[in-house]
């Protein structure tokens, strides 16, 4: 007789959770109206918000992962780590977060409520030490809205009350597809192949209250793709009968935005547009000048202790100055590009887990991991000179499910980005916005044994 199949729990579960990924997808990309993946006054330059990469589980502890080899989780900061594996297990993660921002600039304040995806991943083995993975993952994202209002009494040409409006939304998605190998048991290798896509729209209004002068509509719509690719390696090295050290780094190539650039601009009278003033044109972004996606470098040193806890500190960075958002039309803020510049961007994280007893059968909550972390990051971009950093604390814990491996992880992220000040380079100032965040992170993870030969009894 043929032994009981075991995949009957993580296909079903499987199933209802690629379902609800899809269902969020397709609600997240077809709600315009006030909706947003994400949503941030610093989103208004370049490609918008970097979105921190990594599972669940590399998040919830400060966003590590450079040198983690876990075989419970499925990697995705360094395509090295896909190794990290029983021999013939099949793996997917899934995750989904919410994120509750509190916005203040000087005496005003403001909140929002945010949903995304943020991955969902499989990986199996291809041969002895070598695995795959294939991956989905938001890149960037662009979520505003902004309004002002002149009175009559501020305007010297007296021309009415005039209303200044500007919104955008969008996002840049990674398609990833990599593999990595072990050798003599120490050394793994792996890359990925990248291939960036979304759409990113910005809009501007000015709109009179004067019906004698013409209200000014304008703005872009672009159509981006990109492709690059990703390198990472691990080596780990026992130090104690118990304990073991790694040391990792990843390297990210830079890469060329290409596309497509809708622009346009229109004034309109009495809510009549006025054709002898409309213009639309496209523009294919190598002829206007190329914008780039900027490169990184990571690396990583953990220490891992009996598969009971481990600890991880890595090091980021990545420069955007040749990135060309200030020249290229929809990607810059402000015409001449002084309010926004790009920069160097920085992170410093770390974070540990710890297991209190892995296969303790009497007690369930000595068999979950609890995670905790703490990053500082500077971010691509300044605003009149001044840098824009975020820093923050991570805790999360993960609840076995069923056999295996399978498990929930349940997160937190609760830290700050920017400052509440007024900065001034030459004759513009601009006011800085704060945000306060609580970010709730869940993470799916799926593992069963789905490449063994039916046994007979």
């Amino acid at each position: 007789m043929m032994k009981k199949n075991r995949n009957g729990f993580a296909g079903k579960l499987l199933a209802l959770i690629s379902g609800l990924f899809v269902s969020a997808s397709l609600s997240a990309q077809t709600e315009t109206s006030g909706t947003y993946g994400a949503y941030s006054p610093y989103s208004i330059y370049g490609i918008g918000g970097i979105a921190r990469e990594g599972t669940a589980h590399t998040q919830t502890m400060g966003g590590v992962g450079i040198a983690s080899r876990n075989n419970r989780f499925i990697n995705t900061t360094n395509p090295a780590a896909v190794t990290a594996r029983d021999t013939l297990s099949f793996m997917c993660d899934i995750g989904m977060y919410e994120n509750n921002v509190i916005y203040a600039q000087g005496s005003g304040m403001d909140a929002r409520n945010t949903f995304n995806v943020n991955n969902i991943v499989f990986s199996f083995p291809i041969w002895r030490s070598s695995a795959f993975m294939v991956g989905l993952a938001p890149f960037s994202d662009v979520g505003y809205s902004f309004s002002r209002k002149e009175t009559d009494e501020e305007i010297i040409a007296h021309t009415g009350n005039i209303t200044y409006d500007s919104y955008g939304d969008g996002s840049l998605y990674q398609l990833y597809v990599g593999a990595g190998a072990t050798f003599w048991k120490r050394l793994s290798i792996g890359a990925q192949f990248i291939y960036y896509f979304g759409n990113i729209d910005r809009m501007s209004n000015e709109t009179f209250s004067n019906s004698s002068y013409r209200s000014i509509n304008y703005g872009s719509r672009m159509n981006l793709s990109g492709f690059t690719g990703k390198f990472g390696i691990q080596y780990e090295q026992k130090i104690a009968p118990k304990t073991s050290m790694t040391l990792g780094a990843t390297y990210r190539m830079g890469t060329g935005i290409r596309g497509y650039a809708s622009h346009f601009a229109y004034a309109s009278q009495s809510s009549v547009v006025d054709t002898l003033k409309s213009m639309t044109w496209t523009d294919t972004l190598s002829r206007v000048g190329t914008p780039r996606i900027a490169d990184e470098l990571g690396v990583g040193i953990s220490f891992k202790g009996d598969d009971r806890w481990s600890v991880e500190f890595n090091y980021l960075r990545s420069d955007w100055r040749n990135s060309n958002f200030e020249n290229c039309r929809g990607f810059a803020a402000s015409s001449d590009g002084t309010i926004f510049t790009s920069s160097v961007s920085q992170s410093f994280r770390a974070g540990f887990e710890i297991i209190p007893g892995k296969n303790d059968i009497r007690y369930y909550f000595r068999r979950c991991t609890y995670r905790a972390g703490i990053y500082y990051d500077q971010d691509y971009m300044r605003m009149n000179g001044a840098r824009i950093d975020s820093y923050g604390l991570t805790f999360g814990m993960t609840l076995p499910v069923f056999r295996w491996y399978n498990g929930i992880t349940v997160g937190m992220d609760i830290g700050r980005r920017g400052n509440n000040k007024l900065v001034t380079a030459g004759e513009k100032s601009a006011g800085l916005t704060s945000e306060t965040y609580f970010k709730i992170c869940i993470g799916f993870n799926i593992h069963d044994i789905w490449f063994q030969k039916p046994r007979y009894n």
